[in-house]
């Protein structure tokens, strides 16, 4: 592994969720692969971390000619807005910095070079809480992708429980979220306008609630009991398949041959509108990088173009467009991961990625950029995490801080 030795100066669902990309986050381009953000921990999936854990952030550059790509980090508001605060009271050290650690690939098909760093480092260290944004630059210093992630202290105490949906219209589709947040152990002047929260569903920064008031007051602590606010409809469990084997054909892969490179064909995926729940355990739309044909997935894992295939069960509108769907990707709807239609109901698209376990779905998004899941079904039966933030600025203050976490499983569904 090669370290760069020198230092840079100074410088879903029915509801319809709206998509909109945010002006500070940019889309990676085709050539950059395997983007990971996640606390270091074992078998940690979300960019969240508590102030002075370390972050563990990734990606492969198809190109793989070891370019030198820079990193710098901005603070943001609790809706993704730029804070209004100057770096150096976010940031210890370095205002950007570069990635000294990467590896060429070994011994596979597709070429490319792997680049990895850690948060805190020598370098750079996060001082405060709140959203924020990695960039990586390239040697011109243009963006070339941005990835979102969360840091968080525990001033406070929060409670997330699942329960059944309170309208008999709801019970069979929906999963209401009810919240507890406790201040007891810092004075807040103001809950009710210095308090926001947060709720996602999945890590899915499109799948999110906002904008929620409590609803009761109980000492210092605030009550979020609505019977629609904070529901969201359950979905299906995830599709799946794995490519850690290149040799043969494991769940769900209808084939594996090589040309220029592997190409993995699925088999054809029929909708599941109109289908009864079926438990299928998953990680809830996440992916990691495994290999058995090699030692160390990081550089030595092979990339696979692999081949999807959608059967809807009726007609998709001419005005909405399909797309696989997953952490793959970050969430996101690329020309990549779009559906091109093919024949009668089927739609088929080549994604290429690298060797792993991934968790997939499908959703439409149409022409006002609202995504709708319909086209997979949705039960109250299916399991689904649920992340809770909570900000806090208090009068004065120049920045959104968030002072409390909370994570809840559909698991442990209550009525």
């Amino acid at each position: 592994m090669y370290y760069k030795t020198y230092i840079i100066t100074f410088v879903l669902f029915l509801n319809q969720f709206i998509f909109a990309q945010n002006d500070i986050e940019v889309l990676e381009p085709a050539y950059i692969k395997s983007i990971k953000l996640h606390a270091r921990k074992i078998n940690a999936v979300a960019p969240i971390i508590r102030l002075g854990e370390v972050l563990q952030f990734s990606f492969d550059d198809l190109e793989g000619d070891e370019k030198e790509y820079n990193y710098k980090l901005t603070h943001c508001t609790s809706n993704w807005e730029v804070s209004n605060i100057n770096t150096n009271e976010f940031i210890d050290g370095f205002t950007e910095d570069t990635f000294r650690e990467y590896e060429n690939s070994f011994n596979t098909y597709q070429d490319y070079t792997h680049y990895e760093l850690q948060l805190p480092n020598q370098n750079m260290r996060i001082k405060i809480s709140g959203n924020y944004i990695i960039s990586v630059l390239d040697e011109d210093e243009e963006v070339i992708f941005t990835r979102r992630f969360i840091v968080y202290q525990k001033k406070i105490d929060v409670g997330v429980s699942i329960h059944k949906a309170r309208k008999i219209s709801d019970l069979n589709e929906k999963q209401n979220i009810e919240l507890v947040v406790n201040y007891s152990n810092i004075r807040i002047n103001n809950p009710s306008k210095e308090i926001e929260v947060a709720l996602y569903q999945n890590n899915d920064w499109n799948n999110v609630i906002t904008n929620l008031k409590p609803q009761f007051f109980r000492g210092a602590q605030l009550i979020y009991k609505y019977d629609d606010k904070t529901t969201f409809f359950g979905g299906n469990e995830f599709l799946y398949f794995d490519t850690k084997d290149y040799r043969s054909a494991t769940n769900n892969i209808r084939r594996v041959e090589l040309k220029d490179i592997y190409e993995t064909r699925l088999y054809v995926d029929e909708a599941r509108t109109h289908k009864s729940y079926t438990y299928n355990p998953d990680i809830n739309g996440g992916f990691f990088i495994r290999t058995i044909n090699a030692d160390n997935p990081k550089f030595e894992a092979d990339y696979t173009k692999v081949h999807f295939i959608y059967k809807s069960d009726y007609t998709i509108s001419e005005e909405e467009d399909i797309y696989v769907y997953g952490a793959f990707n970050n969430w996101q709807f690329t020309d990549e991961n779009k559906l091109k239609h093919t024949t009668q109901n089927y739609y088929e698209t080549d994604i290429t990625l690298k060797q792993g376990f991934y968790n997939y779905t499908y959703v439409s998004l149409d022409k006002n950029n609202s995504i709708n899941n319909i086209l997979e079904g949705t039960h109250f039966q299916t399991e689904n995490n649920y992340t809770l933030l909570v900000y806090y600025k208090k009068f004065g203050s120049k920045y959104d801080e968030i002072i409390g976490y909370g994570v809840g499983s559909s698991v442990n569904l209550q009525n």
